[in-house]
């Protein structure tokens, strides 16, 4: 029974470092307004959504910073059309792929 729970428990530690994401880098001036309509007009793509905002009020930093698609589950097509659809604004100066080894650092 507590090799059960602990191959459990590996797995959902396996799960929690295994989560990767893109985040979306605006041009400086990039209005709140626009930045929403941006991640909202790529947010349909299958398996690859957008991750919740940053809690609180929604500041133009923290929306400016945390404009974020969850690409865990994404096949590679899912992220070409990611990419496909951000290259569509004028306002996205980058994106980076990211995964939780990167935090922190």
């Amino acid at each position: 029974m507590a090799l059960l729970l602990g191959t459990a428990g590996c797995a959902k530690m396996d799960a929690a470092l295994s989560k990767q994401w893109i985040t979306v880098d605006f041009n400086p001036g990039t209005t709140i307004a626009t930045a929403l309509h941006v991640r909202q007009a790529c947010g349909h793509i299958q398996n690859t959504p957008p991750m919740a905002l940053p809690p609180g009020k929604q500041t133009e930093l923290n929306i400016m910073y945390g404009v974020r698609y969850d690409t865990t589950n994404s096949s590679p097509a899912q992220l070409a059309e990611l990419e496909t659809c951000l290259g569509k604004f004028k306002s996205v100066q980058t994106t980076d792929q990211e995964d939780t080894g990167d935090e922190g650092s």
